[in-house]
């Protein structure tokens, strides 16, 4: 088969089965005794009416009960539950389709099945217009397009993990041309939006946590609207699968109300938890579990929630280790204490931005109106929903950032970065093993070895030579090794750092250095002794000193590496 013809046949396959979904649920309560004014035929109507709104197109209701509606209204309220039957059967099409083709040829078959899948939506709009309702084609055929076209595209990136494969672009080639500091950019920000994917994910989920507990607690008013509308077998069936389909939308009243913001459920009404101003709602079951009372009481135990899901997401950015922009903070300011300050305030508010706004997204696609009196306005606002949730986001990552060491059980000082953006040597491990030196007959301290090159700073021998462009600054009692340009790769997760620097000199005979507690004379122990009688404020300004030793031993390479890199640009 021609990947464009299998291409339009996968994407109508999902439209026809979809829809028949649809239809054989309302024909069930149809004949159930459901619908009795509607017949067979309206049946079918609502069925193809409710599909054409699953995907977001809008609904021209022209009279209700026979009464003539001046000026029309229009449903824009989208059941998301539903949205979800047809974005997940075009995932698994464009997972079939993403399996037929060679790399680069996704596109095709793509766009051929968009184009049937927007015509067959166009003529159910034609063929599931009544009196009373209507459905413009062209905007069906649009709106069709949209959560078929990103199923269709997750299932072929699901199939290749590539987005080079779906779309044809070798994105990894270019990346490869490009200079480290653009791939340190890169992988930034591709941290910094999986961050704020993360947070947004967490805040949906503690959306879904808060609705499961109000419906818990408020179950038995839930039932009682169910008795009081005594619709039977049949109508409570189809009244409850109304609920699933809005289930998506209420998850994100609940996280807009948890935020702060608020939703409304009707021109001029609002309810959030520090006001609630609402009217006569409508017999809608799950509405009866709406908080009631004094919604001050339930604030501090709901605002906690986006903050939570804002923690997350700064441990993960922590954990995942690239953070680079700190790391270029550090080459260009002197200042550690406010680069770190300055680089953690940018991150968290970019992990904010992205993940507020992409709950403001959906919140906005929850948000609609039912087109009949006051109804018009139902759902949070998007704009309200993201300066609260970012705000909260927020404070919550820089929580979960700086808090990050610690809850994986290890402190700062266990990992200290040099002016470079590279793991340095430990203060407090280098002052011990300088000590532990000098109580023993061995003079050399131990000296790390860098990741690249196999190179040690105390090493004459073959292979110990410094890689072409590095430079090496040697001092008193003091070798320091840094990378030539482009050569580091700047510090990843788990990797070993890329400069090495020790405090003792090379060790006799061209081997590597190395310390033993071996045999001791009597001299050594003497000295060790003395050594041990120091009080401990001498100890204190002694490791001031070599601290202050170190951090300018940084500041030169750094420097240095800079001007290097300045002058080969």
């Amino acid at each position: 088969m021609p990947l464009a013809l299998q291409g339009v046949v996968e994407l109508l396959v999902v439209a026809v089965v979809g829809l028949v979904l649809g239809a054989v649920l309302l024909g069930a309560v149809w004949a159930a005794g459901g619908f009795a004014t509607l017949g067979a035929g309206g049946s079918l109507h609502l069925a193809g009416q409710v599909w054409l709104l699953a995907h977001g197109a809008p609904v021209t209701i022209g009279s209700v009960a026979g009464l003539r509606l001046d000026g029309g209204g229009t449903v824009t309220l989208v059941p998301l539950g539903l949205s979800l039957i047809p974005f997940g059967l075009a995932v698994i099409a464009g997972r079939r389709i993403a399996r037929a083709c060679w790399r680069g040829q996704f596109l095709l078959p793509f766009f051929a099945g968009m184009v049937g899948y927007g015509l067959f939506a166009a003529l159910v709009a034609l063929l599931s217009r009544t009196d009373q309702v209507s459905v413009d084609p062209a905007r069906a055929a649009l709106h069709a397009l949209v959560p078929a076209g990103l199923g269709a595209l997750v299932g072929g990136w699901s199939v290749s993990r590539s987005l080079a494969a779906v779309l044809g672009a070798d994105a990894a080639s270019w990346l490869q041309r490009t200079s480290q500091y653009s791939r340190w950019a890169g992988s930034y920000v591709w941290a910094v939006i999986r961050a704020g994917f993360l947070a947004a994910v967490a805040a949906i989920g503690a959306g879904a946590l808060l609705l499961a507990v109000t419906l818990a607690w408020h179950w038995d008013r839930v039932v009682t609207v169910y008795q009081d509308l005594g619709t039977g077998a049949a109508g409570d069936t189809a009244l409850t699968t109304l609920q699933l389909g809005f289930l998506p939308n209420m998850i994100l009243w609940a996280l807009a109300w948890a935020t702060g913001a608020g939703f409304s459920l009707g021109a001029g009404t609002v309810t959030s938890p520090f006001a609630s101003t609402l009217g006569p709602l409508p017999q809608f079951p799950a509405l009866a579990a709406l908080p009631t009372g004094d919604p001050w009481s339930l604030a501090p135990g709901v605002l906690v929630l986006p903050v939570l899901a804002g923690l997350l997401a700064g441990w993960w950015f922590c954990r995942e280790g690239e953070n680079h922009l700190d790391d270029w903070m550090a080459i260009r300011l002197p200042l550690r204490w406010f680069t770190f300050l300055l680089s953690t305030l940018l991150t968290v508010v970019f992990i904010a931005a992205v993940g507020s706004g992409l709950v403001a997204l959906v919140t906005w696609l929850s948000h609609g109106s039912l087109g009949i009196g006051r109804l018009t306005d139902i759902g949070p606002h998007a704009w309200q929903v993201f300066p609260w949730l970012g705000a909260e986001l927020a404070v919550g990552a820089a929580l979960g950032y700086v808090l990050g060491p610690w809850l994986e059980r290890e402190g700062y000082r266990s990992r200290v970065w040099d002016a470079q953006g590279e793991e340095a040597p430990d203060d407090g491990a280098d002052e011990r093993r300088a000590d532990d030196a000098a109580r023993t007959d061995a003079t050399p301290a131990p000296v790390p070895a860098a990741l690249r090159g196999g190179v040690t700073s105390g090493s004459t021998g073959a292979g110990a030579t410094p890689a072409a462009g590095q430079r090496t600054a040697t001092g008193s009692s003091r070798v320091l090794v840094t990378p030539g340009p482009r050569q580091g790769a700047g510090p990843q997760r788990g990797a070993t750092p890329a400069r090495a620097v020790a405090s003792a000199p090379p060790a006799p005979g061209g081997g590597s250095t190395a310390w033993s507690r071996g045999s001791r004379d009597p001299e050594s122990a003497e000295r060790g002794r003395e050594e041990e009688g120091q009080t401990g404020s001498s100890r204190r300004e002694e490791a001031k000193r070599r601290r202050a030793q170190k951090r300018s031993a940084k500041r030169k390479a750094a420097r240095l590496t800079v001007l290097d890199r300045e002058d080969e640009g």
